[in-house]
């Protein structure tokens, strides 16, 4: 039996700063790995196929942080390679682990003792004015539409289903996946999404108007932003905060679910749930819980004041 493969995907400051990344790569070869390690990916231009990992890649371990995990996902998008995130950021909303629960990571990748977590993919179509053909990309997280101009409003038009149902000058639009909920497009006020829900999100981004309410749409809908004629700016489009280029005016955008699906290593049964207190720190019991007295701490009934506050 030849020797199973395993990419490591980490970034360059990582494998400067210390040790990890070659305590990480002995101890899967000592598991019978032949191991690649790629610490600098390059974002391809937007619409442009992306390097991908070698056909025989069993699983691909991430070092870092969400980010990283996005550059990643470039390596496996197409394929069937599941990605392990080991975090070493800030919030890891994607990663399994922290960085002091490699070694555990690392035996169970070697003994296959992992469950995959399909997370949807959204497919960005661009139209260039006088273009015979779509500019294709994808993300992972989110698309984002900017305008091109930082000191002007960019005017879009909204349609879904190619139902018209907005237009209006704002800072920008994003359209998120269930995965993207919680990165850029949580920031901006968007409903937190759940992974396994089959949908897509739009939250405009400052929006000069009445009706610019977040859009939440089904797998089979889609999503389409003109740039209108008369805007102010033209746009600049960024898939995953990775690909991305200036888009003219009078340029079309249209976002719907992609038939690929990016596989993540799941080595817990955690709920997304938790995950989600955990991540964000929320505070699961409110203020006004707080400060409600407690039975149990004054031994007494919650209607009976304390004996510090009795008359005598």
């Amino acid at each position: 039996m030849g020797a199973r493969s395993a990419v490591v995907v980490t970034h360059s400051r990582v494998r400067a700063s210390g040790h990890l990344v070659d305590e990480v790569e002995e101890q899967l070869r000592r598991d019978g790995f032949s191991v690649s390690i790629v610490d600098n990916i390059a974002a391809p231009e937007f619409g442009s196929p992306s390097q991908k990992v070698a056909d025989d890649t069993e699983i691909v371990i991430v070092l870092g942080g969400d980010g990283t995990i996005l550059r990643a996902a470039e390596l496996v998008k197409g394929t069937q390679v599941p990605i392990l995130g080991v975090n070493l950021g800030h919030v890891g909303f994607l990663a399994e682990f922290e960085s002091f629960q490699i070694g555990e990571a690392i035996r169970r990748v070697a003994d296959h003792d992992y469950s995959i977590d399909e997370r949807m993919v959204a497919h960005v179509d661009l139209w260039i004015p006088g273009a015979d053909r779509p500019l294709s990309d994808w993300a992972l997280n989110d698309m984002t539409l900017e305008r091109y101009d930082r000191g002007k409003m960019i005017e879009v038009s909204v349609r879904v289903d190619d139902v018209e149902m907005s237009s209006f000058g704002c800072d920008g639009m994003i359209v998120a996946t269930p995965t993207g909920s919680t990165a850029y497009a949580f920031s901006v006020g968007g409903p937190i999404v759940w992974p396994d829900a089959q949908s897509l999100q739009m939250v405009p981004i400052a929006a000069h108007a009445l009706f610019a309410r977040s859009l939440i749409i089904g797998p089979k809908s889609q999503f389409t932003l003109d740039i209108l004629g008369d805007s102010q700016s033209a746009g600049w489009i960024c898939n995953d905060g990775r690909r991305q280029r200036p888009v003219p005016k009078r340029s079309r955008i249209v976002v719907r679910q992609s038939h690929d699906i990016l596989r993540l290593a799941r080595l817990s049964g955690v709920p997304f749930t938790r995950r989600l207190v955990s991540k964000f720190d929320l505070p699961v019991v409110g203020w006004r819980e707080q400060h409600r007295p407690s039975a149990a701490t004054n031994g007494q009934d919650q209607g009976e004041p304390p004996e510090s506050n009795k008359e005598h």
